[in-house]
């Protein structure tokens, strides 16, 4: 399935999450990126610290891999507290949440992952937590069911979403801080990917190879890790443990990436756009049935990245080749846009495969 691609920015698998966490920055000066929003941070916590009260709620939303979680648990340790985590696709009731918010020390941090798919209940039963920390529990049923009030240490809620425009308005209006998580910069990855392999033991790793490990990670921690340990385990097998360039391309290639930070699937989406339907304009679901693929797995894991580094366009009459998409497989650009230039951008070709 697309989700469980290499270059998908989505956690694969516990195991995965397990290995991350010995990567993952503890403190704010470790974390890397995202410089507006640690800022902001930054300030919040040594207020609440100063005050001796809770950091105010804070409301991370953007792609999947940025590192929200991991921006959760860095809040949590400069506050002196625990992070306790919880998912919103788990919490089918509000009792669900009764026994994490009543073990919950003061100022420690609640973090939902997912918190739009919170059912309304649950989100109902949070305002109170929120506001007064306090929460209304009801005991027994029926004739005899009685609510009972119980009193909550102050602490700090954080909520991650990959779709803030799926949050009701009142439950983001209770957030004190919102931000919206960016992509990161090749630089930026740079710094993360040279940070873990110190961390993972490659002491002999070339510099550009990890520079090309950065570009290959589509803007997405996450997503650098995961290439970073393939990269690791295929130069110990393959390479007597030197990271060069060549490794990389190796290493990378057996997992179908290229230099763009493309597989295959997202290969086969430009070339069933330039071949089957010349370049566009073409409908969504006509390339996902061309492709036997879902569209809402194109629209949601394919097209993001296509779009953001400038091979597609999405149009009013459908999805559409850029001329730099064009170029970079070798096609002609389509009839409705006028062409640029005749010049060669230095793009390597995607070529059709026979």
């Amino acid at each position: 399935m697309a989700t469980s691609r290499i270059i998908s920015a989505q956690s694969q698998s516990p195991e995965e999450e397990r290995q991350n966490w010995s990567l993952r920055p503890t403190r704010i000066e470790e974390y890397v990126g995202q410089h507006e929003l640690l800022e902001r941070v930054r300030i919040a916590v040594q207020a609440a610290r100063e005050r001796k009260e809770p950091m105010e709620h804070v409301l991370l939303h953007g792609p999947p891999g940025l590192g929200k979680t991991t921006l959760a648990h860095v809040i949590a340790h400069e506050m002196g507290s625990h992070a306790h985590c919880v998912s919103g696709a788990a919490l089918t009731r509000a009792s669900d949440l009764v026994g994490t918010l009543t073990r919950m020390g003061e100022r420690d941090v609640l973090f939902i992952d997912e918190i739009h798919r919170l059912p309304p209940a649950v989100e109902e039963f949070i305002y109170p937590a929120m506001e007064d920390f306090r929460i209304d529990v009801t005991v027994d049923a029926g004739m005899h069911a009685r609510t009972v009030s119980l009193t909550l240490k102050p602490f700090t809620l954080i909520g991650a979403t990959t779709r803030a425009g799926m949050l009701s308005a009142p439950l983001r209006s209770r957030f004190g801080i919102s931000h919206h998580l960016r992509h990161y910069t090749p630089e930026e990855l740079g710094i993360i990917v040279r940070r873990n392999c110190a961390l993972l033991g490659m002491t002999d790793a070339d510099e550009d190879a990890l520079d090309a490990i950065a570009h290959r990670s589509r803007g997405a921690p996450r997503i650098a890790n995961r290439l970073l340990r393939r990269v690791r385990d295929y130069a110990q097998v393959r390479a007597e443990g030197r990271v060069r360039a060549g490794v990389i391309d190796e290493a990378l290639a057996l997992e179908g990436v290229d230099d763009l930070g493309l597989d295959e699937l997202d290969r086969r989406y430009l070339r069933t756009i330039a071949t089957t339907y010349k370049g566009g304009p073409v409908g969504l679901e006509a390339v996902a049935a061309t492709l036997n693929e879902d569209a809402g797995t194109l629209e949601d894991v394919v097209e993001p990245y296509l779009l953001q580094i400038g091979l597609l366009a999405r149009t009013r009459r459908g999805r559409q080749l850029t001329h730099e998409g064009a170029r970079r497989l070798g096609a002609p650009a389509p009839a409705d846009l006028a062409p640029e230039s005749d010049a060669d951008d230095g793009l390597p070709l995607l070529r059709a495969e026979p």
